[in-house]
């Protein structure tokens, strides 16, 4: 196990610049997920860390050892990326003791690990197999056992989830989650899902055209988002966001939304008249029935556990969660009211978010 620091770490191809001085410390034995969208730079950083991309300016370190100038297979490091890169000919069990024989291990304790490997894996059945025979969850497996039974320093993933279907993506989440909490070796993880995000890590490293827009615990960028990018892409459904304006018209301030409708603002907001912002609140704080708000049903989509209401106001929508089984029509009248004390205001221009 190891730390691993970045520190004001840039990354540009020509004039193109990809990433921003980029700093980061990641703990010995922590799981840390750089998430974001496409073209954020999340898979740039992990291959610098990786040795597999030139660092333009900034260090990188591992287990207190600057690498900028270390070739990868001296780094320590074990990367699974998102095409599972298994030789076709080879099977599971000469798949995964590949790197211990190409480093000439002893094969007593090569074939030790391939097997102590399977074990955590689930994979003691199939180590006769080729690849062509495994699903794809069985040869993300493999992928993983052969980076396990290199005992690296750090565990680096790229995407490894993306090329399965949605219901094995989730068995997989919980798997690796599982051979973290039983190995306890630093995971740098690279995704673009915030689910994966939310339900795997210890940090989160909220990412944006080559600048860190946030880290912190899923928890805290869910309840504490710092701006109006973290606000909407942490979360699923992801947090209603609405623009327009302050209204201190009445003496008590409201939020008049752009083409109509008001909602309420918690106490104590001192924003002046006609101040720019954007309202967000999270679907599960909006509650429908008797309240200060009216709006229009758009849409009722009913989920099993859960039943996801989009409200119209003005010209934005709202979308509400509730346990309750409803049953409403497209265009429907209906009012809710949102909790005072989830609210979030965000500064329209910069996107930062403002004191209540």
């Amino acid at each position: 196990m190891a730390s691993v620091s970045v520190s004001k770490a840039r990354k540009n191809y020509g004039g193109l610049k990809v990433l921003h001085g980029v700093d980061i410390d990641i703990a010995d034995g922590e799981f840390l997920i750089l998430v974001g969208p496409s073209g954020c730079g999340k898979s740039t950083l992990l291959r610098m860390i990786a040795g597999l991309e030139e660092i333009s300016d900034g260090t990188i370190s591992i287990d207190g050892k600057v690498v900028n100038d270390v070739a990868p297979k001296a780094r320590d490091i074990a990367m699974v990326f998102q095409s599972y890169a298994l030789y076709p000919h080879l099977t599971v069990e000469a798949n995964m003791s590949f790197s211990l024989k190409l480093a000439k291990a002893p094969a007593s304790a090569t074939k030790q690990r391939v097997r102590e490997a399977a074990e955590i894996l689930g994979l003691e059945n199939l180590l006769d197999r080729y690849p062509r025979n495994l699903s794809g969850g069985q040869r993300q497996r493999v992928a993983m056992g052969r980076a396990i039974v290199r005992q690296p320093k750090v565990f680096l993933f790229d995407e490894p989830l993306s090329n399965l279907d949605a219901k094995l993506r989730v068995q997989m989440r919980s798997e690796i989650k599982q051979l973290h909490q039983r190995l306890k070796t630093t995971i740098v993880y690279v995704t673009h899902d915030q689910v994966e995000a939310m339900t795997m890590a210890d940090r989160i490293v909220v990412m944006r055209d080559g600048f860190v827009e946030q880290i912190g615990t899923p928890l805290d960028l869910y309840d504490d988002p710092a701006n109006l990018f973290v606000a909407g892409f942490i979360g699923s459904p992801g947090m209603n966001l609405i623009r327009g304006t302050i209204d201190t018209a009445s003496g008590t301030p409201t939020f008049a939304a752009d083409g109509g409708g008001h909602l309420p603002l918690p106490d104590g907001v001192s924003l002046t008249q006609g101040a720019e912002v954007v309202y967000g609140i999270r679907p599960e704080h909006l509650a429908i029935g008797p309240g200060p708000v009216s709006g229009e049903v758009v849409v009722v989509e009913p989920t099993g556990a859960e039943t996801q209401v989009t409200v119209k106001l003005g010209s934005g929508q709202l979308v509400a969660t509730v346990r309750e089984r409803l049953a409403f029509g497209a265009g429907e009248a209906i009012r809710f009211a949102p909790d005072m004390t989830k609210v979030y205001l965000f500064d329209e221009k910069t996107g930062v978010r403002l004191a209540a």
